[in-house]
C-alpha cells in the first residue's frame, strides 16, 4: 500500500521516523509532505495514495476524487468537518478520526479560559506591568457556579469533571442525544440550560443541528454575568451576534479558540475586537502530550486498517 502523510503531526522527527519504519517493514511505502493548501499540489502529492493521513488541513472533494486508488483517510483530529465526506462516500473511501487524544488538553485550556475571564487575568497582568493596581478589576470565583455544557462527549465530560473539582454544579443541553441524568449531570432544554448557567462551555461537533446554535436569540437567554467558551468549532457560534452581545454588555465575557476558518484569522473578524474576549489561534488540542497520543492513535488506526480492521470510523 502507498501511504501518504499530507502534513506534519507535531511530533519529533525521531518519532515520525519510527512510525515510518514500521510501515516500511510491513512492506508498504510511506511519503511525508509539508502542509499546503494549493489544491493542484495536493492532487499531485495524493493522487497515487491508497491511504492518506492528515490533521486539520482542508481536504476538498476535488482532491479526493482525483485519488483513484484511495481507500482510506486517517484524520489526526477529532472533528472531520474539514474533509469532504460526501466525496469520500462517493468514492467508497473509509474515514477515521483520532478521537480521545485531546480530551485533557482541550478541557484544561477551557478551564484556563474560564478562570482567566473570571479573574480578569489579562487585564490585571497588563495593569501590573503598567504600574497600575487591581482597581476596577476585582473578579469572581468559579466555586459555586453553574456550568452548562453543550456537547458531553469525552471532552465535554472531562471539562465537567474539572469544573466539579472546583465546586461547580454541571448541567448540559439535551438536544444532541438521549443521555440520562446522572448524579453529576442534569440534561435540560437549551433555553433552560442557558438561563441557569453562569458559564457555558461549547464542546459539540459542527453539524446542521449545531451550526449557529449560539445566535442572537439564544444569547438573550444567557445571564448578563455569564461567560461563554467555544472550544468546539467556530460555526457553532454566530460570531457577529456574539460580538454584539459582548460589546453591548449582554453577556460578561467569552473565550474563543476556534473560528469559522483556521488561523491566521482575518484582522477584521468581529470577535478579535469584542469587549472582554480572550482569543487563541486554535491551540486547545495542542500540547506535547496530546501530539504524542494523537500520533499513536493515528498509526494504530492505519495498522488496524492495513490488517483488515476498521476502528474509530466516521464514515
Amino acid at each position: 500500500m502507498n501511504i501518504v502523510l499530507l502534513e506534519p503531526l507535531g511530533v519529533s522527527q525521531e518519532t515520525m521516523d519510527r512510525y515510518a519504519e514500521e510501515i516500511k517493514q510491513a512492506g508498504h511505502t510511506f511519503t511525508a509532505y509539508e502542509r499546503t493548501e494549493d489544491t493542484a499540489l495536493l492532487v499531485q502529492e495524493a493522487r497515487d495514495a491508497d491511504a492518506l493521513i492528515l490533521a486539520n488541513m482542508p481536504l476538498k472533494g476535488e482532491v479526493i476524487r482525483a485519488c483513484t486508488h484511495l481507500k482510506y483517510i486517517d484524520v489526526a483530529f477529532t472533528g472531520v468537518d474539514h474533509v469532504d465526506l460526501e466525496a469520500a462516500r462517493e468514492m467508497g473511501v473509509a474515514v477515521s478520526n483520532a478521537s480521545g487524544y485531546s480530551n485533557d488538553s482541550v478541557a484544561e485550556l477551557t478551564l484556563c479560559m474560564v478562570l482567566s475571564l473570571l479573574r480578569h487575568v489579562r487585564e490585571v497582568e497588563a495593569a501590573c506591568r503598567q504600574g497600575g493596581t487591581k482597581a476596577g478589576l476585582i473578579g469572581n470565583e468559579l466555586r459555586g457556579k453553574t456550568v452548562g455544557i453543550i456537547g458531553t462527549g469525552a471532552i465535554g465530560t472531562r471539562s465537567g469533571e474539572l469544573c466539579r473539582a472546583f465546586g461547580c454544579r454541571t448541567i448540559a443541553y439535551n438536544g444532541f442525544s438521549h443521555k440520562e441524568d446522572t448524579e453529576d449531570m442534569t440534561y435540560l432544554p437549551l433555553e433552560e440550560m442557558l438561563r441557569q448557567s453562569d458559564v457555558v462551555l461549547l464542546h459539540c461537533p459542527v453539524s446542521q443541528q449545531s451550526r449557529h446554535l449560539i445566535n442572537e436569540k439564544t444569547l438573550t437567554y444567557m445571564k448578563k454575568t455569564a461567560i461563554l467558551v467555544n472550544a468546539a468549532r467556530g460555526p457553532v457560534v454566530d460570531s457577529q451576534a456574539l460580538a454584539d452581545a459582548l460589546n453591548e454588555g449582554r453577556i460578561a465575557g467569552a473565550g474563543i479558540d476556534v473560528f469559522e476558518s483556521e488561523p491566521p484569522i482575518d484582522g477584521a473578524h468581529p470577535l478579535l475586537h469584542a469587549k472582554n474576549t480572550l482569543v487563541t489561534p486554535h491551540v486547545a488540542f495542542a500540547t506535547e502530550e496530546s501530539m504524542e497520543k494523537r500520533a499513536a492513535i493515528v498509526f494504530d488506526n492505519l495498522h488496524q486498517w492495513l490488517n483488515g480492521n476498521k476502528v474509530n470510523l466516521c464514515l
